[in-house]
């Protein structure tokens, strides 16, 4: 089983789309293995914390001062800003956290922990769609 998931985004953030990708998995074969993997270079994949939102907005905040835009000093030796300062940071972080999940399946359930969410980490500033493409065997 294969699908494609299109998420929009509004800018850096944590897009929850857990409950989307639970329907998909429970139309599908009762057990397997679940591959997600997000086909861009400027956004990732995390399973995290779905209860406080403070988890969201700490490891957002902690990651812009892993990695800042490229028009603060600190990053004056990137060159690829074509599209703006957050362009290679962008990429940056992508190259430091995941692109592709592995969930197992059993009884067509998603075997996550009780707060565990599946979310596309966005990492530049405008928004864009994202593709998630799934895999189910």
């Amino acid at each position: 089983m294969q699908t494609t998931f299109t998420l929009q985004t509004s800018g850096p953030g944590l897009y929850d789309f857990t409950s989307e990708v639970a329907r998909w998995v429970s139309e599908g074969p009762g057990e397997g293995l679940l591959t997600l993997f997000v086909r861009h270079t400027s956004c990732s994949l995390l399973i995290q914390e779905n209860a406080d939102p403070d988890v969201q907005r700490d490891l957002l905040a902690w990651l812009q001062r892993f990695v800042p835009d490229a028009d603060r000093p600190e990053m004056s030796y990137l060159t690829h800003v074509t599209e703006g300062p957050d362009d290679m940071p962008a990429h940056i972080k992508a190259a430091h956290l995941p692109v592709s999940l592995q969930i197992p399946v059993m009884n067509r359930r998603m075997r996550l922990g009780t707060w565990q969410g599946i979310y596309l980490f966005e990492h530049r500033a405008r928004p864009h769609r994202r593709e998630v493409a799934a895999h189910l065997a």
